[in-house]
């Protein structure tokens, strides 16, 4: 008996201590031996604190600036990422700091960044996902080398020319309801106040619904709010420190978490199982998203309950594919075209420079496919809100092994962000005038736009670059052009000027915007 209790006692001590060599380890001796390898290199920046690393330091610093709106300025950089804005200038282009235990190296280097997201050094995956960020993660944007492959080479058939001119039809539509909702809220000869931003968002989610999935927006109407809840939970993780084990407590929070990601991967089902019905039936065919995906699979498999592998891609991946397009295609072209909104508003005589383009290009007809590429200031005031409002403000990278860029060699284990929204305003790359709103710099397109081609990334850059850049873009043309026919608009003194990140760079308080009808 006292033999078993002995070993009893010698093994728990042994797993005591090996508990506490692990925790030792992964929050203090590793982050420190990491820190040690780049500091001997020269970079500079942050020391670890134990933890939690920066993100005090980082959440106060946003809880300091969102206290208040900003003035009316493109001059959005210390509003939107403070601590980043500071440590940049404080340490330089190459800066070291700590996201928690994690070594993080800001790059605000053009010709490092373009060799990172071309693979030019090496190659540089997507970081690892905290474990609540994970029930968010989709489909092409989080997979990786031939998984990637196959996905993209599947995917890559529904953005080409043709496919796309084919849903003009969808964008028209869609936008046409836009204008219609506004026309009845605005009497011929007055005015009326609007917050732009919720109406936009339901455009851009009827324009996916339309074209990507065959179904009108109230069918995915559901599935947007979702995912919209689940961002701001991502955010939310994302800014804390994760405790290992912590996400399986049934707090209010993880188990809202878990439901949510069920009722989305649930309202999805609902809409493939349909399209894939109709397929079968002979009754839709594959000329949107979902179709061209199912169509990638054994149609014989597509039966009711689905088995666990399709010849092309799984039922829970053509889900994750879903989850990506739903979100991606709406958010980041709905916060394009409201932020274009608000800045025309500031603007008025670019306002009504793009007028003028569109009603001699289409006059008060629905604008044609061709007359989308004719309309060159249009493009020009589109890529100049990009440049300074970008939808993503930076790209996150990773090393898996020890890998060198430049005169620098990296260890496994550090993550890189990529500051889109910094290398945007950056004066050295687009003059002492990068705060200012001048179309007229992408006069003669983006490579002559500024110093550097790779200054202007708001869709990424090498290979794996956004795949539905050019569906944004006449998305984004029809609805501006529409939008011009129709209305002149200028801000509403209510508006708050305050944008800030819930996954994309969104309008906080709302894009008040005072509506007159032509």
């Amino acid at each position: 008996m006292e033999n078993l209790m002995l070993i009893s006692v010698i093994i728990s001590s042994s797993l005591l201590l090996w508990l506490a060599v692990k925790v030792f380890y992964s929050l203090w001796w590793k982050p420190k031996s990491l820190e040690k390898q780049l500091k001997q290199q020269g970079i500079k920046g942050t020391s670890y604190k134990f933890w939690h690393g920066d993100l005090k330091d980082y959440g106060r610093m946003f809880n300091e600036v969102w206290s208040k709106p900003l003035n009316l300025t493109h001059s959005i950089v210390p509003y939107v990422i403070p601590f980043f804005n500071k440590i940049v200038q404080t340490h330089g282009k190459i800066t070291l700091f700590w996201l928690g235990t994690t070594p993080t190296l800001m790059i605000k280097d053009p010709e490092l960044m373009k060799g990172v997201l071309s693979n030019k050094f090496g190659y540089f995956p997507k970081p690892p996902q905290n474990p609540h960020i994970l029930l968010f993660t989709m489909g092409l944007s989080t997979l990786e080398r031939q998984k990637w492959v196959k996905h993209r080479t599947i995917i890559n058939p529904a953005f080409h020319l043709e496919k796309l001119k084919g849903m003009m039809p969808a964008f028209s539509t869609s936008c046409s309801m836009l204008i219609d909702k506004w026309e009845k809220l605005v009497s011929p000869e007055g005015s009326y106040e609007v917050d732009v931003w919720p109406d936009i968002q339901n455009f851009t989610s009827d324009v996916i619904s339309r074209a990507a999935f065959g179904s009108n927006y109230e069918e995915g109407e559901k599935i947007f709010a979702l995912q919209k809840e689940q961002a701001i939970l991502v955010l939310e993780a994302f800014r804390s420190v994760y405790i290992p084990g912590f996400r399986f407590l049934p707090t209010k929070k993880n188990k809202r978490r878990m439901n949510l990601d069920k009722e989305i991967k649930a309202n999805l089902r609902v809409l493939i199982e349909r399209k894939a019905l109709a397929l079968r039936n002979g009754e839709s065919g594959d000329d949107d998203l979902l179709g061209m995906l199912l169509q990638s699979n054994n149609q014989n498999d597509l039966q009711a309950g689905y088995g666990p592998k399709l010849s092309g891609m799984t039922i829970n991946e053509v889900i994750e594919e879903c989850k990506l397009f739903y979100f991606a295609g709406q958010e980041t072209t709905s916060t394009w075209l409201t932020w274009t909104m608000i800045v025309l508003a500031m603007h008025p005589s670019w306002q009504e420079k793009a007028r003028e383009e569109v009603l001699h290009a289409c006059g008060v007809n629905m604008p044609r496919f061709e007359n989308l590429n004719n309309l060159k200031i249009v493009t020009m005031v589109l890529y100049e809100v990009l440049r300074l409002y970008p939808p993503v403000i930076h790209q996150f990278r990773y090393t898996s092994t020890r890998i060198n860029i430049g005169d620098i060699s990296l260890p496994a284990g550090v993550q890189l962000i990529l500051p889109t929204i910094l290398i945007h305003h950056d004066p050295e790359v687009w003059g002492d005038d990068a705060e200012e709103f001048k179309p007229e710099r992408f006069s003669e397109g983006i490579s002559k736009a500024s110093k550097d081609q790779i200054a202007f990334i708001p869709f990424g850059w090498g290979p794996r670059i956004c795949v539905g850049q050019n569906f944004a873009m006449i998305e984004a043309r029809m609805a501006l052009a529409m939008i011009l026919q129709r209305f002149t608009f200028h801000l509403s003194p209510s508006y708050a000027h305050a944008p800030y990140t819930v996954i994309t760079l969104q309008p906080k308080h709302g894009a008040q915007i005072i509506l007159h009808r032509l």
